[in-house]
């Protein structure tokens, strides 16, 4: 198999200034700062999540016109990513093993995490210290074994479904256009599958699937570029509606989530690269372009391009196994939403409601997380699978309306880790399998991380663009 070999690049001219303005990072970091000065301006004003005013009416449109934009290219990038990663396996050697190591080390890290959330949960009792104000929410997505089950089975060819809501007094009739993403990966896999089975007579179908998914993922890179904006409206809007009060009662949880995060990225993550071989800083500064991304996106999914691409010319893992390992992961690979936030979040219900658990329904925690994370599914909440997790340990699902006040805020953290661990694991597998570009991974970042999209677009300057590591920010 071959690597991803580094191209020369030009000397960056630019001066120290110019480069920090434009440094991905740094505009990422600005806009939080402003969102949250602008959020805190609008409550000042009287803006309330019922009430809203023109500056916090402004914020909401900027941050939920970008993750329109985001969801806009969910479904033709999941389909085309799934069925180019799939039929990518027939170029790359013992392409199987790839695949079950892939599997192998999904789950691993999955454990590893449970286990934290679950000890964090006993430690802290998050639980046993909510505040007496807490108010419940509606859990408006519950999920269940049944339910996950049978939402596997496609309804249409694009797994989507049209909803109609009639208002009584005006009698207005409003559609709704929603999609299942578990149906939309199951569609994917199957038409991948069989167009590898039909052989040569797919080849022109694979070609087009492969080449309409480097036109998706050339829109978001458009939608990833205006990244700063969207969060300037993100970060404002949820100050806005949730304030800084909404923590109060739920600090304990917020602070036991993050600890829990903190310790997976930054500790377990390490210790996994270390043991491997490779160097601590050139994967945190390979992989943070993305890990910005997805905190501030809250997508896994919308985050795959970078996710994939920081995986490929950063890390150094060949694309012909990053195509199949990243897009797989940013499904199933959930270790913030699916494993650290569910143990957490089922000892605060079962804390909260003075439910003593039983040591089976710890191992049922680890089991849920470890097999169920594929319903998250890479989109926005983990709502689906906190729902999973304690409909199977039997407890009231009321608890879920608890913690949804703050969901948006955990989110945040919960993605960016989740990201992190979908472009460590195929890094450690090629590692050791022996096919990472250890010189691209140990590489120096330099560069803009979008530079070489943003002139020729021809077929040689893309090629070329393909060799070159993306700038850290």
């Amino acid at each position: 198999m071959s690597t991803t070999a580094r191209a020369a690049k030009a000397p960056d001219t630019r001066g120290p200034v110019r480069k920090l303005l434009t440094s991905f990072g740094f505009q990422i970091i600005a806009a939080l700062v402003l969102g949250i000065v602008a959020g805190l301006v609008a409550r000042n004003l009287g803006a309330t999540a019922e009430a809203p005013n023109g500056l916090s009416a402004t914020l909401d449109t900027i941050g939920g016109s970008y993750v329109t934009l985001l969801r806009a290219a969910v479904i033709p990038l999941i389909f085309t990513a799934i069925v180019a990663s799939i039929s990518n396996l027939r170029r790359v050697q013992n392409a199987a093993r790839l695949a079950g190591q892939t599997l192998l080390w999904f789950a691993y890290t999955a454990f590893i995490a449970v286990v934290i959330g679950i000890g964090l949960g006993l430690i802290i009792q998050p639980g046993s210290r909510a505040g007496e104000g807490l108010q419940e929410g509606d859990p408006y997505t519950v999920g269940t074994w049944w339910n996950f089950l049978t939402g596997l089975i496609p309804q249409n060819f694009l797994g989507l479904t049209v909803s109609t809501s009639v208002d009584a007094e005006s009698g207005s009739a409003t559609s709704s256009i929603g999609f299942n993403v578990l149906q939309i990966i199951v569609v994917a896999v199957a038409v991948g599958i069989a167009a590898l089975k039909a052989g040569k007579k797919a080849e022109p179908f694979l070609a087009f699937t492969e080449s309409l998914l480097k036109v998706i993922q050339r829109v978001l890179w458009w939608i990833i570029r205006i990244a700063p904006l969207g969060t300037f409206g993100l970060i404002g809007a949820a100050v806005v509606k949730y304030g800084w009060e909404k923590l109060a009662s739920l600090g304990w949880f917020a602070i036991a989530i993050y600890i829990g995060l903190a310790l997976v990225l930054f500790v377990v993550y390490p210790i996994i690269v270390k043991t491997n071989g490779l160097s601590i800083r050139q994967y945190f500064s390979g992989v943070w372009p993305a890990v910005q991304l997805a905190f501030v996106s809250r997508s896994s999914i919308g985050t795959l391009p970078l996710t994939e691409r920081v995986t490929e010319r950063n890390l150094g893992v060949p694309r012909s196994y990053a195509s199949f390992a990243v897009p797989l992961g940013a499904t199933t690979k959930m270790d913030g939403c699916a494993a650290i936030y569910p143990a957490i979040a089922a000892i605060f219900v079962a804390q909260f409601f003075g439910i003593q658990l039983e040591w089976w329904q710890y191992i049922m925690i680890i089991v849920v997380s470890v097999v169920g994370s594929a319903a998250t599914a890479g989109t926005t909440g983990a709502i689906v699978m906190l729902t999973l997790t304690l409909s199977t340990l039997g407890l009231p699902l009321a608890g879920v309306g608890l913690l949804i006040a703050i969901d948006p805020i955990l989110d945040m953290g919960r993605t960016a880790v989740n990201v992190a661990g979908q472009a460590l694991v195929p890094t450690i597998v090629a590692k050791r399998e022996g096919i990472l570009d250890e010189e691209l991974y140990n590489a120096p970042r330099e560069g803009l991380p979008f530079a070489d999209d943003s002139g020729d677009d021809s077929p040689e300057a893309d090629a070329s663009s393909n060799k070159q590591p993306v700038a850290a920010s």
